[in-house]
């Protein structure tokens, strides 16, 4: 018997230490400490759409179908993209690790493939 409630008792800390570990990387990932690597794939077409990585802070808007990111990019200064999502758009979104990483630097990559020319039309 105490060794099934032994049991219990690693399995219950072990979900705890799982929760606080995830909410502290998400606090720390809201607090622009961690470089994070998001990429947006068209499940159709297999194609990368769009990658960003740098330090931000990633929402996700179930309401809007958005993904939102918000980047500093200076001292006290913010930047906000947002990302429509669909049926066939799926996003992934990494933690990763750079040295020497500037604390307001971020990159974004789009597919120039994924990008239809427009034509632009004036009206008087």
């Amino acid at each position: 018997m105490t060794i099934i409630a032994a049991c219990g008792l690693l399995l219950l800390t072990g979900c705890s230490e799982a929760n606080r570990a995830s909410s502290n990387l998400s606090q720390e990932s809201d607090n622009f400490n961690v470089v994070r690597k998001v990429t947006v794939i068209d499940a159709i077409t297999n194609d990368v759409m769009f990658q960003m990585s740098g330090r931000m802070s990633i929402n996700i808007d179930n309401d809007d179908k958005q993904l939102e990111i918000v980047v500093e990019n200076g001292k006290d200064k913010y930047q906000k993209h947002i990302i429509g999502l669909s049926d066939n758009v799926s996003y992934v979104v990494e933690d990763i690790e750079v040295p020497n990483v500037s604390k307001y630097k971020y990159e974004i990559n789009y597919n120039p493939k994924m990008w239809v020319p427009a034509k632009l039309k004036n009206i008087d």
